[in-house]
């Protein structure tokens, strides 16, 4: 299966890593934005092709799917673009960066009969996983669920301390992992939701600092804590706790409350997220189906974003123009 990867920054390069463990594919093209640093990631990966313009990435002979890594402001823009190719396209985390964006893609997907799929990588990490199968097998019940995303990022850099041509944003993006595995585990929309935003950053023109908080039907409760101002470790945590046992997912690790780590072995063909999602992709493109994270099936994490930025836009009217 000969597939274009597009974005040649910290995801993009996940992305070409996670493929080159998997048989049976080829990253014929690579598209990037930055053309020093595409040319660099596509000779390190071997890919014989390189260009700026998506487009020609998709026309690159025998192309059957694209992968976007690319800026949050630009996925849904790209996903319809490469659907419209002809394309089965996998776009990271999130599919869009508004409702209604996400709700033309899901539309656009069902007119085409083609794999579209959101990089809800929580999905496929090891750890949630084997939360997953134990509250399937009712050895666990979800009593209350908290996450934390942490980062220090007061300046535009990305993951790997690059500058970036984009801003981030912890309610479209970062919020976007944790609520949607909240909705995944349950398998429930939030009865309940609410969120607070700190003061809004002067030159990012976004909020630095957020708390979110969800109620399931059955009465499992979330808790989320996002921060672009935190001096000290990066990254999300999970913390599961319940009925019988508590457990803290970080990445594809797991511990239980007592940071005893669990064995997560013959959970997947891989221990890493990344691989599993792009597995994900490729064998529901062979199999001609769903894949676990479609668009469609992630539509309901979209309202819900929607119905949180609403609240806060709602409360906060001094703010509706650095909301967007």
């Amino acid at each position: 299966m000969k597939i274009c990867v597009a974005g040649e920054g910290a995801f993009g390069n996940k992305h070409l890593e996670a493929l080159a463990r998997i048989e049976g594919v080829e990253v014929v093209s690579l598209v990037g934005g930055v053309a020093d640093a595409t040319a660099a990631a596509a000779k390190k990966y071997g890919v014989p092709h390189w260009t700026l313009d998506l487009a020609e990435g998709l026309a690159q002979s025998g192309v059957e799917a694209v992968i976007l890594t690319t800026p949050t402001p630009i996925h849904a823009r790209q996903a319809e673009q490469a659907m419209r190719a002809g394309k089965h396209v996998l776009v990271e985390i999130p599919m869009a960066d508004n409702l209604a964006d996400a709700e033309r893609l899901v539309k656009l997907q069902k007119e085409t009969g083609l794999v579209a799929m959101a990089g809800h990588v929580r999905r496929f990490n090891p750890s949630h996983q084997w939360v997953r199968r134990k509250m399937a097998a009712g050895e666990l019940k979800l009593q209350q669920f908290n996450a934390t995303t942490y980062f220090f990022r007061r300046t535009n850099l990305n993951a790997l301390g690059q500058p970036r041509s984009w801003t981030d944003h912890l309610l479209w993006h970062h919020a976007c992992h944790a609520v949607d595995l909240f909705l995944w585990q349950t398998g429930e929309v939030p009865v309940e939701a609410q969120a607070v935003q700190g003061p809004i950053h002067p030159e990012l023109g976004i909020a630095m600092d957020m708390g979110i908080q969800l109620k399931s039907a059955s009465g499992a409760i979330f808790t989320l804590s996002l921060s672009f101002n935190n001096d000290g470790p990066l990254g999300s945590f999970y913390r599961y706790i319940c009925d019988n046992g508590t457990y803290i997912a970080r990445y594809d690790e797991l511990v239980d409350g007592y940071e005893k780590p669990v064995d997560l072995s013959g959970i997947g063909v891989s221990l890493n997220g990344v691989e599993l999602e792009d597995r994900e992709f490729i064998a529901a493109i062979r199999e001609r189906r769903d894949p676990e994270s479609s668009f469609a099936k992630c539509l309901p994490t979209m309202r819900v974003l929607d119905r949180l930025e609403r609240q806060l836009v709602d409360t906060a009217p001094s703010l509706k123009v650095a909301a967007g």
